[in-house]
């Protein structure tokens, strides 16, 4: 976990911006040298192609009497075709121009995104399993690494790793691998071990063993378990404390694809969409989904920001997810001098023993250089440490624990204007509450009111209550729609996301103070990065019982079994979609009666309605695709997807065509009709034909088409409803979802 003032300020585990990663050299001749990443699409199965041969070839035209070994820092050729260079802008230039190439471009950093959660989606330890095929799948963890000490990560009672394994154990020093953790890579520092936190949190959340008795020092004690506790996983360390730079997230993809891992999670992304043939979560899903792995993406932590960022995870042949709560909250109370209590949120481990201590607020302990508003919010450098210490402070602002951690404060009592949405906790560094305005208004008038002499005040440690609201899509879960592709809905589903208690890295501290010197073996986090690991156990238990679906498959059933959650009505629908295509059920997905179908030519066909030549799908794809004339007229939206979604102009009518097809994986014998729930927001006409589907054998398909007419909407606005199919006991919802949100330039990366 990065340490640094933004997380502060946004109180967002895991939420960063996306930068460019700048590597400098001593050289001067290597002054204007950044790290550039060239992709050749697909792997050349030629035994005539010599891969290494061909890329320093190519880089000795363009780099001239500088050594190629110089500037080379890494070759993909285990699962697809490329390589990473230093070179300057002027020599990228002249790789672009090359055949052969589809893409040339910087590399970027990207950050990573971030018990009771599986209980609560009704995934608990009686449901129906499958042991044996379980054990029999790995998850490859793209992230931080991760601390193969760990009781999540014990190899005891595990067999040998699968026959198809092909990876290694190459974590480093003093780094051991075992019967569960059967693989381990690092492509930052100098082992596969986790100095962040982050990779160990995600891949005890996915697969990691249960652990009895875990706790934060002693808050939501329980049992920790992954969703598929008898999986296998294989961490591949591409982040360091400063991020992920994705010629590493590359080089990671292009190990566990030829590992033979069966599913990859990634709790990374950046701020903005990026085009497909520039991201390389992007580049690395495709391949990987070529080989039959479906690979699940955080959707992003974008969501409060105040210019709307829509989601950076766009790829249709990837699974995103967003984040939603639990019905977990952990509380912080605070005892105030008059007998009054206020309830905030906050992980608070600490306890002041029925002691009660002087509280002041920020103006009032404030140097005399400091605008009074900024001191009320206890802005840095604004407050004098002898006059804060010994005492609880008072903050109109989340970032007061800043200050108070700096300057010896005993704790702090501070306002979030975020815990009016969807609550969630911060694990805090000393006692703390964090006040929404109700509550912040009952101290504020105690501590601020002329009439009280002395306030005082005990701050209580944490403790947890249940939260009847729950699911909720989180408030900083990014949103919809998809700015690279409007007519493919994303995020594809939610998943819990909140206040997660999981795995932990006992060298880092469990908040980004260095003051606070605690190890902790298990740790509270939010995210979209935690929500993606139980997306990714869900796919995986899915394959565990049904082996023989594809990935398109399993994330068809994980979408149309999803859970309604009500639309977030505190958030304008100009901050993006506020609905949630559904909360993941992983129980009723394997028993999904009928499944939306998508192939390596769909997603071709995609490519190609968006303006891709053949010539770089040929070279992406590795075959003889290319893209028909009559392409130009197909939309993104006749893909064989889940959901149903489209971009139409403010202010006018439409009419829109869809055309799908499902596969029966339910009873041989039986019958579907469908349902169109209704819709008040706006006058929207749904016609399906036929409405009726018979089926008289598994795998069965059946087509059918869409309809959908409306009167026009707002700009940033959209309409939304739901297509159900049922038998009488499935029920296979897609939403569809018409929308007039419009991208600029600036939106993409």
């Amino acid at each position: 976990m990065a340490k640094s003032c933004f997380l502060q300020f946004f109180n967002i585990s895991f939420i960063f911006f996306l930068g460019v990663s700048l590597f400098c050299n001593t050289n001067a001749n290597d002054e204007e040298r950044r790290v550039y990443i060239v992709y050749m699409g697909s792997r050349v199965e030629k035994a005539t192609y010599q891969t290494l041969a061909v890329h320093f070839n190519m880089l000795q035209q363009v780099i001239g009497e500088t050594s190629v070994r110089d500037v080379l820092i890494r070759n993909y050729k285990n699962s697809f075709n490329g390589f990473a260079a230093k070179l300057t802008d002027q020599e990228a230039k002249g790789l672009a121009g090359m055949n052969g190439v589809v893409s040339v471009f910087p590399s970027t950093t990207f950050y990573l995104q971030t018990t009771r959660s599986w209980d609560f989606i009704g995934f608990n330890e009686t449901v129906k399993r499958n042991p044996t095929m379980e054990s029999n799948v790995t998850i490859g963890v793209i992230d931080s690494g991760i601390w193969p000490e760990s009781e999540s990560f014990s190899g005891k009672g595990f067999g040998p790793p699968p026959q198809k394994w092909k990876g290694v154990c190459n974590g480093g020093k003093n780094f051991t691998c075992n019967n569960k953790l059967i693989g381990a890579r690092f492509y930052t520092g100098d082992s596969a071990r986790d100095d962040v936190g982050h990779g160990s949190h995600t891949a005890s959340t996915a697969a990691g063993n249960s652990v009895k008795g875990a706790s934060f020092f002693g808050l939501a004690e329980g049992t920790a378990k992954g969703g598929v506790p008898s999986a296998r996983i294989a961490a591949y360390k591409a982040c360091d404390p400063s991020g992920c730079p994705s010629e590493k997230v590359l080089a990671a993809f292009d190990d566990a694809i030829a590992d033979g891992v069966d599913l990859i999670t990634v709790s990374l992304g950046g701020l903005s969409p990026l085009n497909f043939t520039v991201d390389t979560i992007a580049i690395g899903a495709f391949h990987a989904m070529e080989k039959g792995i479906l690979t699940v993406q955080a959707a992003g932590n974008t969501g409060d920001f105040d210019d709307f960022g829509p989601t950076p995870s766009t790829s249709p042949w990837l699974l995103s997810v967003a984040a939603s709560s639990i019905d977990r909250q952990f509380i912080s109370k605070v005892v105030l001098g008059n007998g009054e209590t206020a309830t905030g949120l906050a992980v608070n481990s600490f306890t002041l023993n029925g002691t009660k201590f002087p509280v002041v607020p920020g103006e009032n302990v404030a140097n005399d250089y400091c605008d009074e508003d900024i001191a009320r919010k206890c802005g840095n450098g604004c407050l004098v440490k002898e006059l804060v210490q010994g005492k609880i402070l008072l903050c109109n602002e989340f970032w007061g624990i800043k200050e108070a951690v700096e300057l010896g404060a005993v704790g702090a009592i501070v306002f979030n204007s975020l815990n009016d949405t969807v609550p969630r906790a911060e694990v805090v560094p000393l006692p703390v509450t964090a006040l929404n305005r109700d509550n912040f208004t009952v101290v504020d008038t105690y501590v601020r009111n002329n009439k009280t002499i002395n306030p005082t005040a005990e701050i209580l440690r944490s403790e947890t209550i249940k939260d009847p609201d729950a699911p909720r899509v989180a408030y900083f879960s990014s949103r919809g729609p998809n700015a690279l592709i409007p007519d493919v809905l994303k995020p594809d589903l939610s998943a819990p996301g909140v206040d997660i208690l999981a795995a932990y890295s006992p060298i880092v501290s469990p908040t980004e103070y260095p003051q606070d010197k605690r190890q902790a073996k298990y740790t509270v986090f939010s995210g979209t990065s935690m929500a993606c690991p139980h997306a990714a156990a869900a796919a995986v238990y899915v394959k565990t019982i049904h082996p023989d679906w594809s990935a398109s498959a399993i994330k068809s059933a994980l979408m149309t079994t999803t859970s309604f959650i009500e639309p977030n009505s505190q958030v304008n629908p100009t901050q993006g979609l506020t609905l949630s295509p559904g909360n993941i059920n992983p129980v009723k997905a394997i028993n999904a009666g009928l499944v939306y179908e998508t192939s390596k030519e769909d997603y071709i066909q995609v490519l190609c309605s968006i303006g891709y030549t053949s010539n770089i799908i040929r070279i992406i794809s590795g075959d003889n695709s290319s893209c028909p004339e009559s392409s130009k007229n197909v939309s993104a939206r006749d893909m064989n997807y889940p959901s149903l979604a489209a971009q139409v102009p403010a202010n006018k009518t439409f009419k829109l065509e869809f055309h799908r097809t499902v596969t029966n994986v339910g009873s041989a014998n039986s019958t579907y009709k469908v349902q169109v729930s209704q819709n008040s927001k706006h006058s929207l006409n749904v016609t399906v034909v036929p409405e009726v589907l018979s089926f008289k054998s598994i795998n069965e398909k059946k087509s059918f088409n869409v309809t959908v007419t409306g009167e026009g909407f707002e700009e940033f606005d959209y309409v939304a409803t739901d297509l159900v199919w049922s038998d009488g006991s499935h029920m296979v919802r897609s939403p569809i979802v018409i929308h007039s949100y419009t991208f600029n330039s600036n939106t993409l990366q």
